[in-house]
C-alpha cells in the first residue's frame, strides 16, 4: 500500500516512434502479458493497443499505437491520426528510439510532432540487449538531444533490464487519482480483436515477402460451447477470413497443398488458447479484398 505522504497516481502514457522501434515489445514487458501483436516487420500495430500496469503506489495505462511516418495511402493517413488523437489526451509521452540503428528523419519527424504536445515526454532508448555498450552510451546523447525529456532511461524489454525503473518513472509523472481499471484487468482490447491480430501475427511472419501490408483480418463467428473431449470444459469455435488486395496473393497465403494457411492456423490457434484459457477450432479463409488501404468503406469494414 502507499503511505500517506505518497499519493497513489493513476493516468495514461502513450508511446510512440518511429516503426519497429520496439514499443508493442516494451508495452508487453510493463505489463508482464503479451497484449500487443509483436513481429519483427514495420507498420504491425494498428490500433492503439492499452495495456494496464498495476503498482502499489499507482496505475499506469499504457497505449501503444502505430509508428508515426509518412503516409503513403488512406490507411497510413488514418492510422497517424490515430497517434495524434492519443497524444492530446495523455499524461506522459514514451519516446522510444533503437539503441541499435542510428537516430534517423524518422525519429526526428516524430520529435518535430512532439513539440506540440503539452505532456512531458521520457526518451527510452529500446533494445540495449541488441547494441554495444558503447553504441547505447552514444545513441542516449544523441536521442536527448531530439526533444526536451523529463528523463532519458536504456531498457532491453526482451531481457527484462530497467523495465521497474522505467515503471517507477512513469507513474511518479502521471496526476494523482484513483485506478482507472479494475485489478484483474490488463487490457481493453476486445477478445475478437485479440484474436485477429493473433491471425495476422502468424500471417505476417509467414508471407511477409509476399504481402507485406496488404493484410487484414476479421472475425466473422465466435461460438462457446462444452468441449465433447474434456469434461467442464470449453470449446471456442472460431471463423476467421484473411484478407489480401490481390488474387495472385491468394494462393501465396494458401501455400501449396494448403500447407502455409495450415501452418498459420496452428500458430495463431496456439496463441488463441493461452488467451482463452480453453481448446480452440479454428477455421480460416482468405478472401481477396482489392486496394482496401484506399478504399474509405472497405476501411470502415475491417475497423480502420
Amino acid at each position: 500500500m502507499t503511505s500517506p505522504d505518497q499519493p497513489y497516481r493513476s493516468g495514461f502514457a502513450c508511446l510512440v516512434g518511429r516503426p519497429n522501434a520496439g514499443k508493442t515489445t516494451l508495452t508487453n514487458a510493463l505489463v508482464g502479458e503479451k497484449v500487443g501483436i509483436v513481429s519483427n516487420r514495420p507498420q504491425t500495430t494498428r490500433h492503439a493497443i492499452r495495456g494496464v500496469v498495476h503498482r502499489p503506489g499507482g496505475q499506469l495505462v499504457l497505449v501503444d499505437t502505430p509508428g508515426l511516418h509518412k503516409p503513403k495511402s488512406l490507411l497510413g493517413r488514418r492510422l497517424n491520426d490515430v497517434v495524434r488523437d492519443t497524444l492530446s489526451e495523455v499524461d506522459v509521452v514514451v519516446l522510444c528510439v533503437p539503441a541499435d540503428q542510428p537516430v534517423g528523419t524518422g525519429d526526428r519527424f516524430i520529435a518535430r510532432r512532439l513539440k506540440e504536445v503539452t505532456a512531458p515526454v521520457v526518451v527510452v532508448v529500446t533494445k540495449t540487449d541488441a547494441a554495444s555498450k558503447k553504441q547505447v552510451a552514444e545513441q542516449l546523447v544523441a536521442a536527448s538531444q531530439l526533444v526536451e525529456a523529463a528523463e532519458v532511461v536504456p531498457v532491453s524489454a526482451v531481457a527484462g533490464e530497467q523495465v521497474e525503473l522505467l515503471e517507477d518513472l512513469l507513474v511518479g509523472l502521471l496526476p494523482e487519482g484513483p485506478p482507472l481499471y479494475p485489478e484483474e484487468q490488463t487490457t481493453d482490447e476486445d477478445v475478437e480483436r485479440q484474436i485477429a491480430e493473433l491471425v495476422r501475427e502468424a500471417a505476417l511472419e509467414k508471407v511477409w515477402q509476399e504481402v507485406p501490408h496488404s493484410l487484414a483480418v476479421t472475425v466473422e463467428e465466435m461460438t462457446r460451447r462444452p468441449d465433447p473431449r474434456r469434461a467442464g470444459s470449453e470449446l471456442v469455435e472460431v471463423h476467421a477470413l484473411l484478407h489480401c488486395e490481390r488474387a495472385s496473393q491468394k494462393p501465396m497465403l494458401l501455400g501449396r497443398g494448403g500447407q502455409i494457411i495450415k501452418a498459420i492456423g496452428t500458430e495463431a490457434r496456439q496463441g488463441m488458447e493461452a488467451l482463452l484459457g480453453a481448446r480452440v477450432h479454428l477455421e480460416l479463409h482468405v478472401t481477396v479484398l482489392g486496394e482496401w488501404q484506399d478504399d474509405p468503406k472497405k476501411l470502415n469494414r475491417l475497423g480502420y
